[in-house]
């Protein structure tokens, strides 16, 4: 374990803050413009490859981070630091801990394995520099998934709801809970979310009014569709169009083929009472239907590792070294990320946009489909040791057996 720390520690130093919480300082900015009173959706900085950017969160998103008003930009960064790593340490415990528990591993020294690994991955890492929320969202979101609903809570649906509030894409969850039958704390979900974008309503009514009837559909206002960071279904078809637009038409087909199937996978894992296979797959799909995907929004590639690995690690498991291949590709190519290789030299820019680029342009998109088709849908099922074959007894069996015992007892 100690190498494991000390190498992932020199990958984090050789990879350095590289975007200097590029996004957190946007957040900042627009919280403090729209607490002295201006239109929030007004804000904007100039970038030098996007042009102008600015707020792009529903207004409830606004308000929670309001308490950045009250606070320097040195100690909002701080703050949110450590909350995004709190946050990975407790999500990366939650999915962890019964997979220790399952295979008799020692719990601590599992989840203190995994944190470095985990750490290096792209999406975590991206997310930390940027001063991205992505951690906290999947915290919201696997606390209620793997505690409150597990345990039947009444308020089973308010983390979800809360996170659908401050960010359109995890209201694919609320489907998920529907879909599963799980139909109060979809309703408590969809209630929260509801009441929190009220709340922001009765505080800004014109802002909100604006989101929701006009920014919520400026896809290009979050910056440019076609870049390679947006690995989404309609970034990869921006990028086979270019310097053309996409096909749209093309691209709600894709999406609705994307979103039937892999919520039918997601529900059937959901049903076989396997939560985090179940919860993956929500998560993949709903960054795969998204216009806007960007490589710092996929942290579900991490319960997908999780899964993967508990599967590879059950002797009983049918092909569970070619799990193990798949995970271990799955976590090399995206901690040393394939999509960031233009910006490290290691392929020409000139290879980006081109047939022969696209595989590189396209990397975790097609991660994401070859996980939604093969994750395994029960994992739990697999990795838990089967009983050994033996004689097997019916009712009728043993009705004889009993019947002859008396007999002889009676004789």
């Amino acid at each position: 374990m100690v190498v494991v720390v000390v190498v992932a520690a020199a990958a984090l130093r050789w990879y350095r803050n590289r975007h200097h919480f590029f996004d957190l300082k946007i957040y900042y900015a627009a919280v403090h413009w729209w607490a002295h009173g201006r239109p929030l959706y007004d804000f904007s900085v100039p970038d030098q490859v996007q042009g102008h950017l600015g707020f792009t969160y529903p207004p409830f998103a606004a308000l929670a981070m309001f308490p950045m008003a009250w606070l320097t930009l040195f100690r909002t960064i701080v703050l949110m630091t450590v909350i995004s790593l709190v946050a990975l340490v407790l999500t990366t415990a939650w999915l962890l801990t019964p997979v220790a528990a399952r295979h008799g591993w020692p719990r601590w020294f599992v989840v203190c394995l995994a944190l470095p690994l985990v750490s290096v991955l792209e999406p975590v890492r991206e997310t930390v520099s940027f001063g991205q929320i992505n951690l906290i969202l999947a915290a919201l979101i696997l606390a209620d998934l793997l505690i409150l609903v597990r345990r039947g809570s009444r308020f089973a649906g308010v983390a979800i709801g809360l996170a659908a509030a401050i960010k359109l894409t995890p209201a694919i969850f609320i489907l998920y809970l529907l879909l599963s039958r799980r139909y109060r704390a979809a309703a408590v979900a969809s209630g929260t979310a509801v009441a929190a974008t009220l709340l922001a309503f009765a505080y800004r009514p014109g802002d909100s009014w604006l989101y929701w009837t006009k920014v919520l559909w400026e896809s290009n206002r979050v910056g440019n569709v076609a870049f390679v960071p947006n690995q989404s279904l309609l970034g990869a078809l921006s990028r086979l169009a270019h310097p053309h637009p996409a096909n749209y038409p093309i691209w709600l087909a894709l999406a609705a083929v994307t979103l039937v199937f892999g919520m039918w996978r997601a529900t059937a894992a959901a049903r076989a009472g396997d939560e985090v296979a179940g919860l993956t797959l929500t998560g993949l799909t709903g960054a795969l239907v998204s216009p806007i995907s960007w490589q710092h929004h996929l942290y579900w590639f991490i319960p997908a590792l999780v899964v993967l690995v508990d599967v590879a690690a059950s002797r009983q498991a049918r092909r569970r070294w070619w799990y193990a291949a798949f995970a271990a590709v799955l976590w090399l190519t995206v901690t040393f990320s394939v999509i960031a290789w233009y910006d490290w030299g290691i392929v020409p820019a000139s290879v980006m946009f081109q047939p022969g680029g696209q595989v590189i342009d396209d990397w975790h998109l097609l991660l994401m489909l070859a996980t939604l088709v093969v994750l395994p849908g029960a994992h739990r099922k697999a990795a838990e040791p089967q009983p050994a074959p033996g004689p097997a007894l019916d009712a009728a069996a043993l009705m004889r057996s009993a019947d002859s015992a008396g007999s002889s007892a009676r004789s």
